[in-house]
């Protein structure tokens, strides 16, 4: 890891194959869970350790989703605020099946009311459901972020915005956005067929430059 991505630092797990151990989390202000972790039984362990003593905002994807769908008493513990980011398949694992796209909106909205979390579901017009009730379309993306790792750019996107202390609503609703405007910068680049996540990396400066822009926030 230390090779490939330089910048990156590492926290050592006990186990080689899977997130088995819950590290000391008191020098941390975010932290985020799922992608890559796997779903053994050590994995739900942890992930139970991590929901109890997890005390700074919390972004839960991928296998973590995975495991909390397979163990339905695990949703009574996900910390309140907690953003979740689910693909359509996932969330139905989580929620169950759903005939339409407005009533798996409904369940979007209730299972974020109920669990006091936030759903940000993945897809065209991505959809935020907050806890209070209410929902909100993303207006940003296109079908060519429908690529392996995408939803993993837009978790290290949502934890770097509340690790900067973002509160977790704002955080969900500006990183679904430039998620999906560093999506359509990179789309002018390579065309929707060929981009991949790294491309999306590789433009989130100009997206956050062009929100700057927007909010009246450009350097003289």
């Amino acid at each position: 890891m230390q090779v490939a991505v330089p910048e990156a630092i590492v926290s050592l797990d006990p186990s080689e194959e899977c997130f088995s151990e819950l590290p000391d989390l008191k020098p941390y202000t975010a932290a985020a869970v799922g992608p890559g972790i796997g779903t053994r039984p050590a994995v739900e362990e942890a992930l139970n350790a991590l929901f109890l003593k997890c005390t700074v905002p919390l972004v839960i994807d991928a296998d973590a989703l995975n495991l909390i769908a397979a163990h339905k008493e695990m949703q009574q513990r996900i910390p309140e605020n907690s953003i979740l980011t689910p693909h359509p398949k996932e969330f139905e694992r989580l929620a169950g099946k759903t005939d339409t796209g407005y009533e798996r909106l409904m369940k979007q909205i209730e299972f974020a009311r109920v669990r006091k979390v936030i759903v940000v579901l993945k897809g065209a017009n991505t959809s935020i459901a907050m806890p209070d009730g209410t929902c909100f379309f993303n207006s940003t993306g296109n079908p060519g972020m429908a690529t392996g790792g995408s939803g993993d750019v837009l978790s290290g996107i949502l934890l770097a915005l509340l690790a900067q202390g973002y509160k977790p609503a704002d955080a969900a609703l500006v990183g679904v956005y430039l998620h999906g405007l560093a999506g359509d910068y990179a789309a002018t680049k390579t065309g929707w067929h060929a981009l991949i996540a790294s491309d999306i990396i590789d433009n989130l400066g100009d997206a956050f430059l062009k929100t700057e822009i927007l909010n009246g926030n450009e350097k003289k």
